[in-house]
């Protein structure tokens, strides 16, 4: 069997930053995974386009259909840019595609970016829907990082994910545990278009605010309920919770500051109550927050050793792990694990289009 593969890994997060393309080698040595990342961009959405995808969980079932083409042209224009941009040579295209509802708990998640015009546009294979299988076997059809994190980044006693929602990976008792921690950018940048601001550069104005011990305590409530029922993450459950008790006069700093809080206390509990101790791997866009990065090391002590990573891998970790569940994909291996999402089975998830 093949072992080295040229992919392309697309993310569009719930934090609307943008559209991440990760063209990576993957290579397979003395059965050991790596990678290596040649070429990365972000490509930025319109302010058209991300009020759109704000407001994809109220659209009529016509308009999310349009929304999906719409999505999936943009997608395909984009990597065929990318691909002559820089005389690639990707053996396919691996797409998440953007989450507009996920339910699991109703059977049901929705990722749009149509991979039939993605395919259109380029040429090339595009593997996508890697999340359906698992929740038609009874899982959350999420975190499907984990996989990736396990076989490229084993060295780390964890991996976080701070991005639109914060999640952790790490093994236990042989078996690789994953889940959502709680809300991160997607609250702290909702606060920051109050501003016209699309979010708290560095946590700079979080660092200037006063907490409100009532608005935090209310925040803390809302991550126990999430806790207890242990579902998966979204942006309609962020939305219809948290979003109501910002209010609409409040001074933006003291609520990036008392958000922040929430975000670090919430992240820095779960690391304990799991016993992780050493060095732990941060990546995704709440790892150049500062003030939020610095708050959570005063939290963790010195049993934890937080590593930021270069540029690159921060901000395209998401990207180049789903160019690897995309490999896995095309060797028929698994890559989503029942350990991490609660299926009854693991599988090997992802729909292959012109292949």
């Amino acid at each position: 069997m093949i072992q080295e593969y040229k992919v392309i890994g697309m993310m569009s997060g719930t934090s609307l930053d943008g559209l991440d393309l990760a063209y990576c080698r993957f290579f397979n040595e003395n059965e050991q995974w790596k990678f290596k990342l040649e070429r990365a961009e972000t490509i930025g959405y319109s302010s058209e386009l991300m009020e759109k995808l704000k407001n994809s969980v109220i659209l009529s079932s016509e308009g999310l259909l349009e929304l999906d083409v719409e999505l999936g042209r943009l997608f395909g224009k984009e990597a065929a840019e990318f691909i002559n941009r820089y005389s690639l040579e990707p053996d396919f295209i691996a797409t998440h595609g953007h989450t507009v509802f996920h339910q699991p708990h109703k059977g049901f998640t929705l990722q749009i970016g149509s991979p039939n015009y993605i395919y259109a546009q380029t040429g090339i294979p595009v593997v996508a829907d890697f999340r359906g299988l698992d929740v038609a076997l009874g899982g959350q059809g999420a975190p499907l990082v984990p996989v990736g994190d396990r076989l490229l980044f084993g060295e780390y006693k964890a991996c976080i994910n701070l991005g639109g929602i914060s999640n952790i990976s790490f093994e236990q008792n042989g078996q690789r545990i994953a889940f959502d921690i709680g809300v991160c950018n997607m609250l702290l940048n909702h606060i920051c278009q109050r501003l016209g601001k699309s979010y708290d550069e560095g946590g700079k104005l979080a660092k200037q605010g006063k907490i409100s011990k009532e608005l935090l305590l209310q925040f803390n409530q809302l991550q126990q309920s999430k806790a207890e029922t242990k579902f998966s993450l979204g942006y309609e459950w962020v939305s219809a919770n948290y979003f109501p008790l910002l209010g609409e006069t409040e001074n933006i700093n003291d609520l990036l500051a008392t958000a922040t809080e929430h975000v670090c206390q919430t992240l820095a509990h779960e690391i304990e109550a799991a016993g992780i101790q050493g060095k732990v791997l941060i990546t995704g866009g709440g790892a150049f927050n500062n003030f939020l990065i610095s708050r959570l090391n005063e939290m963790l002590g010195k049993e934890v050793e937080i590593e930021i990573p270069d540029y690159d891998l921060i901000g395209f970790k998401e990207a180049i792990i789903f160019g690897f569940l995309g490999v896995l994909k095309i060797r028929n291996e698994v890559n989503c694990l029942k350990s991490v999402t609660g299926a009854i089975q693991d599988s090997c998830s992802g729909v292959i289009y012109g292949a």
